[in-house]
C-alpha cells in the first residue's frame, strides 16, 4: 500500500491497525482471504449477503484477537453498492483498504443465459467493484493513504468455452485495474489485480467437484491460502498484476497475443473445453 506519491513500488509493510472491506467475504475464497488479514491485523468489515455464513466468520476472526465486523449487501442492486462504502466506514472508520473479491460464475452454452442473469452478473462482478471502487477513492486520496485489490480470474485472461459471462466480466477487472493503477501512479494510492486459476476445497471448483466434474491435471487446482497470500503480497509489495496458477501460465499468454492459433491448440490439449462442456451437461445449463 502506497504512502507517498513516488512513480509505483511504494509500499506499507505493516498492515497493523488498517481497516479493509472484504466483498464476498462469506465464500470459500472470501474466508482465507479475511483470515490471512487478519491475521496481518486489518481490522476487517466482512461484507455479503447471507449473516448466517458471515457471522461465524466473524466471530471465529474475533476469538483470534481481531477486529471484525458484518454489514449485509447485495451487491446485484447497485443502490446498495453504492451505500456500501458509507456504511462501511460508519463501522469501522476511513477504510484503508479495499479487497473486491464478490462474484457470480454459471457456466452455461451462451444461449441459455437469460437476459436477467446477463444483467446481474455484469453488475455482481464488474460494476460493483467499480461502483466501490469510485466511492472509496476520493477518501483514499484525500488521505493519502490506501489500497484497492481486485480479485479476477484466469479466464479474464483467456477465456474458456460455456463461461463467455464470466470470462467477459473478469476481463473487464483487469482492464479496469491496470487503467485505475496507470492513473493513480504518482499518487499514495495503489491498485493490483489478482487472477486465480481453480481454487482447491473451496468455493466454486469445490461446488463443480460436487457435481462430479474434476479439473484435468494440466489446470491443477491451487490452494485458497497461496491466494490469500496474493491477496496480501499485493499490498504490502504494490504488486500491479499477480497469476495464482497450479503451473506457470504467462508463457501461454504471450503466445496467444504473438500467435492465437498456437494457443487454442494448447488450450484445447490441457481438456478444458471438455471439462466445461461436462460441467454445463451435468447443470442441464446446455
Amino acid at each position: 500500500m502506497r504512502t507517498s506519491g513516488r512513480l509505483y513500488g511504494a509500499a506499507v509493510h505493516e498492515l497493523r491497525a488498517t481497516n479493509g472491506l472484504l466483498t464476498g467475504a462469506a465464500g470459500g475464497l472470501g474466508r482465507h482471504i479475511a483470515r490471512a488479514l487478519a491475521a496481518r491485523g486489518v481490522r476487517l468489515v466482512l461484507s455479503g449477503r447471507d449473516p448466517r455464513t458471515l457471522e461465524p466468520l466473524a466471530a471465529e476472526l474475533r476469538e483470534r484477537g481481531a477486529v471484525a465486523e458484518v454489514v449485509l449487501a447485495d451487491l446485484a442492486d447497485l443502490g446498495q453498492a453504492a451505500e456500501l462504502i458509507d456504511r462501511a466506514q460508519q463501522t469501522i472508520g476511513p477504510l484503508d483498504l479495499l479487497v473486491n473479491n464478490a462474484g457470480i460464475e454459471v457456466a452455461a452454452r451462451y444461449p441459455a443465459f437469460t437476459d436477467t442473469e446477463l444483467a446481474s452478473i455484469v453488475q455482481v462482478n464488474l460494476v460493483a467493484p467499480m461502483v466501490l471502487t469510485r466511492h472509496v477513492l476520493t477518501g483514499m486520496l484525500a488521505r493519502g493513504r490506501g489500497h484497492i485489490v481486485t480479485v479476477s480470474s484466469l479466464a479474464g485472461r483467456g477465456g474458456n468455452a460455456y463461461n463467455a459471462l464470466y470470462a467477459t466480466t473478469k476481463a473487464g477487472l483487469v482492464g479496469f485495474a491496470r487503467s485505475l493503477r496507470a492513473e493513480l501512479a504518482d499518487t499514495p494510492v495503489g491498485a493490483s489485480v489478482i487472477c486465480p486459476g481453480f481454487v482447491a476445497r473451496d468455493g466454486m471448483y469445490a461446488r463443480m467437484q460436487e457435481q462430479g466434474v474434476n479439473a484435468p491435471t494440466l489446470l491443477r487446482a491451487v490452494e485458497p491460502e497461496r491466494i490469500a497470500q496474493a491477496v496480501i503480497e499485493a499490498i504490502v509489495r504494490d504488486r500491479p498484476d499477480v497469476l495464482v496458477t497450479g503451473w506457470p501460465m504467462r508463457p501461454l499468454l504471450g503466445v496467444q497475443e504473438v500467435a492465437p492459433r498456437l494457443a487454442e491448440r494448447i488450450i484445447a490439449a490441457t481438456g478444458a473445453a471438455d471439462f466445461f462442456a461436462e460441467l454445463v451437461a451435468r447443470t442441464g445449463r446446455d
